[in-house]
């Protein structure tokens, strides 16, 4: 069975999960205390950041710090639960597929998943930002092609903390003790993006290039700026790492 072939049955899987409705859950959350707050923009232009500029990356921010990780961290754990219940690992496992395959076809049904709530972010954002306008009789929208700009940003910068956590659903049989673990990463990221060596911290990614961007937008702030080396590297290897030891340990426990 093809990669592609995979990638759609499990696809398909995730209309029967909750993940979707506990992603857009998540996103909704996220944007209210923006629009509630909306005013507080206007008290950052002393940074020399526009207010429009300011809603964005405080709500991209939030969103990069806590709840996307957080809400993929839960995500993956429930998108293996859905081979773990009804037996339906083994169900796979007795078919003649390479288990190192369907691996593969669910970290990109994974990825797809944290582009899927990035998209409904930046929707979330634009529904704001025109509740935002209104509210403070002030053009918050920004323009489409910048917005995606750095929520494109965000998703790749992601990419080796969604294989770090893949490695902790796949490894770690029991969900609480991976969802915990998981959470518990996140927690460091703040203080990681405030050292020399953030790129050794996947968790750190997403916050740090929008925090770089934040930097680029304030005149009268000084942020630290992304060096593609040794991040690039550092980040290959960690997302290389993490699927090599997944694709081993996939299924492992079902074939004992």
């Amino acid at each position: 069975m093809s990669l592609l072939s995979l990638v759609g049955i499990e696809a398909g899987k995730i209309r029967r999960s909750k993940i979707i409705l506990i992603m857009a859950a998540a996103v909704m959350l996220l944007w209210m205390p923006s629009i509630i707050n909306a005013h507080l923009n206007f008290e950052m232009q002393a940074e020399g950041i526009s207010p429009e500029n300011n809603f964005l990356i405080q709500g991209f921010m939030g969103m990069a710090w806590f709840m996307f990780p957080a809400s993929m961290v839960v995500s993956t754990v429930l998108l293996n639960m859905t081979e773990r219940s009804d037996r339906g690992m083994l169900k796979m496992l007795s078919m003649p597929i390479n288990t190192a395959k369907l691996c593969v076809a669910k970290f990109v049904v994974l990825l797809a998943l944290a582009a899927l709530q990035i998209l409904m972010t930046v929707g979330m954002y634009f529904i704001s930002a025109g509740i935002a306008s209104k509210t403070q009789n002030y053009d918050f929208m920004l323009d489409p092609l910048f917005v995606f700009k750095e929520a494109g940003m965000i998703f790749a910068a992601a990419v080796p903390m969604l294989a770090f956590f893949w490695l902790l659903s796949v490894c770690i049989q029991t969900p609480i003790f991976s969802i915990g673990i998981g959470l518990a990463s996140i927690v460091p990221a703040v203080l990681m993006i405030n050292t020399k060596i953030w790129f050794a911290y996947p968790m750190s990614y997403p916050l740090f290039v929008i925090t770089a961007e934040y930097g680029k937008l304030a005149a009268n702030l000084t942020t630290s700026q992304v060096e593609l080396i040794p991040w690039l590297p550092t980040a290959a290897c960690v997302t290389v790492f993490c699927l090599f030891v997944s694709c081993l340990c996939f299924g492992r426990a079902e074939r004992r």
